[in-house]
């Protein structure tokens, strides 16, 4: 992936609070502690003050937490952590809905410049009542609530060494391929490469495909769907003018001469994508969702209930997800 420049930063970042029995709050303090050696661009976090302070004295991190307004969320972020408060009577699942909200909302209203979530626990949403099927659905619905026009969010994991796409993303191996389609392929070819123009600054994006069957289905020995799906999806985003190679063998497509050759790789299944990346980037990939009128990222793992209140959290991920969103929201 081409790097990004570095950019002059100005307006706050929002940060949702994510799950509070996960590691998110002890991540965002940790990043909050990492922000001049890392130079990261000013946040503020929507969630409840007291958690933060909480946290922070249970870890004895020392971070001083301040309830503040978005509009003076730079100022304090000199000297505090600045959290906006969520009402009082909100804890739990409906506490990390309503941060999410009010993050994107604060977008909207230009409180704020772009979102970064922390991790939410999808199990303890459901069992709230949560209809959707995760983070990057919900944004979608957020974008259409705020923005007034109907987003598909597609997500990307990015780091400086990959940047990949799981065309199909949290469904069973069995039916990748029968989602797999014609239409899916050439919608989120044509999302990721405005996006990587767009917002990452890439002329010219290079979109390269991985085949779905082992050794891009070897001339249809081993499965048609490259030829029958993947291939002519791929030359009508040429014809369009896309920068879209392949499909490729997904096995020959990682490594480090191959990955030269392109900005981002496609995959049709989640593991195809996010097994490289892992691999290669485990604690600094960001986890981007294009396709939204607005610019999201979030640290590449999960609530991590395990460890969470053990002090032993890596904010790694937080901070380069913090980064990114400063730079290419700047």
């Amino acid at each position: 992936m081409t790097r990004l420049g570095s950019r002059a930063f100005k307006a706050p970042l929002a940060l949702t609070q994510g799950d509070p029995k996960g590691v998110g709050p002890e991540i965002t303090l940790k990043a909050f502690c990492a922000r001049k050696d890392q130079d990261l661009p000013p946040f503020f976090v929507i969630g409840q003050p007291e958690l933060y302070k909480r946290t922070s004295e249970d870890l004895g991190l020392k971070v001083p937490v301040e309830a503040a307004t978005a509009e003076a969320a730079c100022d304090v972020f000199a000297r505090a952590l600045p959290v906006i408060p969520l009402a009082p009577d909100l804890t739990g699942p409906a506490a990390t809905i309503r941060s999410i909200e009010l993050a994107v909302e604060a977008v909207a209203q230009g409180k704020a410049r772009a979102v970064v979530t922390n991790p939410i626990s999808k199990a303890a949403l459901y069992d709230a009542g949560f209809k959707h099927p995760g983070h990057t659905e919900f944004l979608g619905e957020l974008a259409q609530r705020h923005f007034g026009a109907p987003a598909r969010p597609v997500m990307m994991l990015w780091s400086e060494e990959l940047a990949v796409v799981p065309v199909t993303i949290h469904v069973a191996l069995s039916r990748a391929p029968e989602l797999l389609t014609h239409e899916l392929i050439v919608e989120t070819g044509r999302i990721v490469a405005r996006d990587l123009r767009n917002r990452f600054g890439l002329a010219s994006p290079r979109l390269a495909f991985a085949g779905l069957n082992p050794h891009a289905g070897e001339g249809g020995a081993m499965g048609r769907e490259e030829i029958e799906v993947i291939s002519p999806a791929i030359a009508e985003l040429r014809a369009e003018g896309v920068d879209a190679r392949g499909p490729f063998p997904a096995d020959t497509l990682f490594h480090a001469a191959a990955r030269k050759t392109y900005d981002v790789a496609l995959c049709p299944t989640h593991d195809q994508a996010l097994i490289p990346i892992k691999t290669l980037a485990f604690e600094r990939a960001v986890n981007v969702t294009l396709g939204l009128p607005f610019f999201r990222a979030s640290p590449d793992h999960g609530t991590a209930f395990d460890i969470a209140g053990r002090g032993v959290a890596d904010p790694t991920s937080l901070i380069e997800a913090i980064k990114l969103a400063g730079r290419v929201s700047a």
